[in-house]
């Protein structure tokens, strides 16, 4: 059942699954919604966890309209929604989103206990002209310019395709057809473009304030990186020492709780035990 909190600025869409235990919240990447972690929720749930899976201001049933949607903007949302549900929380964010869960946990520690950051856009990206002669990464780098600066939804869907390997996660077709429709409802594709053109500076400057455990998780399919391995060890290596740790998941693309969701839950759920521990 959808839930919603007002903030400066707008209202927030969310679902809580889970009526005790740790709280988790799930914050998703751009163009998508909190439905990206349907498969991944049951499992949080089933282990113990309170799990509160958000739209993203913009996306999903959030509203739409807003003055900014930086990744600091959407670390005030995250930690805000873990205030209004009675933190401290563990923050799992995708792509854009782990940047901002980087943000939320450097800026209100005593409200983040950990972070999951999954495929996360978080340091400023450096474009080498070697990297456009990896076909998977031109391609998907040529589907993103065109969703992002045409906004076009078919160039968006077409760099999903790319995003995720073959074989294609259970209800892929539905899947599609849901975040098609969205983008094309008034002000999606809007908030969808002024996402990607925010530069995730604000989330690298940040890295090095983290002061909570943090588990970096990349496909290694992914076509934003011609080396997804390398970016996660980069995120790694600009936290404190010792405080964060690299998964990569053989044949996940960008969305790796999508491709491989009992894997990324598997992984999830080890972490979130040893930082108990």
């Amino acid at each position: 059942m959808t839930e919603h909190l007002t903030v400066d600025g707008g209202t927030l869409a969310y679902e809580l699954t889970g009526a005790s235990g740790p709280l988790v919240v799930l914050a998703h990447g751009m163009g998508d919604s909190r439905e990206a972690y349907r498969a991944v929720v049951p499992a949080l749930a089933a282990a113990g966890y309170r799990v509160a899976a958000l739209d993203l201001r913009g996306c999903g049933e959030s509203s739409t309209g807003w003055a900014s949607y930086s990744r600091t903007d959407i670390a005030g949302d995250l930690v805000a929604l873990v205030e209004h549900l009675g933190g401290p929380a563990v923050v799992v964010g995708h792509s854009i989103s782990g940047g901002a869960a980087t943000i939320a946990a450097a800026k209100a520690p005593d409200l983040v206990t950990a972070l999951v950051e999954l495929a996360p856009f978080t340091r400023q990206q450096r474009l080498a002209l070697g990297d456009l002669r990896d076909t998977g990464f031109r391609r998907g780098m040529l589907a993103l310019l065109g969703a992002g600066v045409l906004g076009s939804v078919r160039s968006w869907t077409r760099y999903l395709e790319l995003a995720h390997p073959e074989p294609r996660p259970d209800g892929w077709d539905e899947r599609l057809a849901r975040i098609e429709a969205m983008l094309r409802e008034p002000g999606r594709m809007k908030a969808f473009q002024r996402m990607g053109r925010s530069a995730p500076t604000d989330a690298g400057a940040q890295l090095a304030a983290v002061r909570c455990p943090v588990l970096v998780v990349e496909g290694d399919l992914d076509p934003d990186w011609v080396s997804p391995r390398a970016e996660g060890e980069a995120v790694v290596a600009a936290l404190a020492p010792g405080l964060g740790r690299l998964e990569v998941v053989p044949g996940a693309g960008h969305y790796p709780h999508v491709d491989h969701p009992a894997q990324v839950a598997a992984l999830v759920l080890s972490f979130l035990g040893s930082v108990r521990a």
